[in-house]
């Protein structure tokens, strides 16, 4: 096509003409005498011709140029001087997409540093008011006492306030207990799984102290009544038999329990809150028989009723240590064997 341009644009002649021309142009001897003879030669037509033959020549050999070298090629080398004139493109996209990184970089440390700053002064705040409501709660009274008097008197005081507040809200006490109970063992749970202490995630851990104050606190309550009244004898097989219960229909009862409501609180659809339920359930039935058992001679065997949700939240700090790493074991083997199917 650029030969053609240049043909049109110079009125050379045609291909299909040229043999023509040439033939019209051939010198035989009578032209050639009768020019040389009758007529002298112009020389403004002798410079116009020998221009117009090396107009015709040099256009010509341009065409030729440009018909030997292609265009990828030419284009190839007019993207090389590019990158040569302009500097390396592969680098500065290699610059570019490290400097991206090193801003996510950034931007990921500067996350770390400000989700540990929150939980630093959740768990600061927190401690601070617990710590300040134990140990204060002779204020009314310390006038006169020494430091030796106030430490002496905080924990027989303490025990005295829990009793009255369980006698004048016995549910409200016990939720309370067991929100804080399980909101202190899934962040020891959450250690144990390697996290650093202060790098926790606020949300599970809010989702298993809710769980705790919600649930546990208020239905531990009625089943210790409700097991009472069920076994009321005092003979001697009436602890093994409650202890026999507690782990059979209880257990399946809470651990159930407690599956189904922290995946809705994930906002899990219910068929994936059902799977991880079968694929939990025996395991971490079999898992309580390893520890409650033994802790139950104590709750059945020694302890009155109003008191044995405490001792029973305190076995919990371990038991919910045990639950939530065997829950996250579970959720583990669960999405690998997705990836190997």
């Amino acid at each position: 096509m650029a030969t053609l341009n240049i043909i049109a644009a110079h009125k050379l002649p045609s291909p299909a003409s040229s043999s023509f021309a040439a033939q019209s142009q051939k010198p035989n001897f009578l032209s050639l005498f009768c020019t040389q003879t009758f007529s002298k030669p112009d020389p403004s037509r002798l410079l116009g011709f020998s221009t117009r033959r090396k107009r015709n020549s040099t256009v010509g050999s341009v065409t030729e140029d440009r018909e030997v070298v292609p265009l990828k090629e030419k284009h190839a080398e007019d993207q090389d001087s590019s990158l040569l004139v302009n500097g390396s493109e592969e680098f500065e996209a290699v610059s570019s997409s490290s400097a991206y990184s090193e801003g996510r970089g950034e931007g990921d440390d500067l996350d770390k540093l400000t989700s540990r700053a929150i939980n630093a002064l959740i768990v600061l705040g927190f401690g601070t008011f617990a710590v300040s409501k134990l140990l204060t709660i002779d204020h009314d009274y310390w006038h006169g006492w020494t430091l030796y008097e106030i430490l002496r008197y905080v924990p027989e005081h303490n025990w005295i306030a829990y009793e009255q507040a369980l006698k004048a809200n016995p549910v409200l006490a016990k939720m309370m207990i067991s929100g804080v109970v399980y909101t202190l063992g899934d962040w020891i749970a959450q250690c144990y799984e390697g996290k650093p202490l202060l790098e926790f995630d606020r949300k599970r851990m809010f989702r298993s102290g809710l769980v705790g104050f919600t649930f546990h606190g208020s239905l531990s309550h009625y089943y210790y009544q409700f097991c009472e009244a069920l076994f009321p004898l005092e003979d001697w097989w009436v602890v093994p038999a409650k202890i026999a219960f507690d782990q059979t229909v209880w257990a399946a009862i809470w651990n159930s329990i407690y599956f189904v409501v922290l995946g809705f609180l994930r906002l899990e659809s219910p068929t994936k809150i059902f799977d991880e339920l079968k694929a939990t359930f025996r395991p971490m039935l079999t898992a309580g028989w390893k520890l409650w058992p033994f802790a139950h001679l104590v709750t059945y065997g020694l302890i009155p009723v109003e008191q044995r949700l405490l001792w029973v939240d305190c076995v919990e700090l371990i038991w919910v240590t045990i639950l939530s790493t065997c829950l996250l074991h579970m959720v583990r083997l669960q999405s690998i064997n997705l990836e190997v199917s």
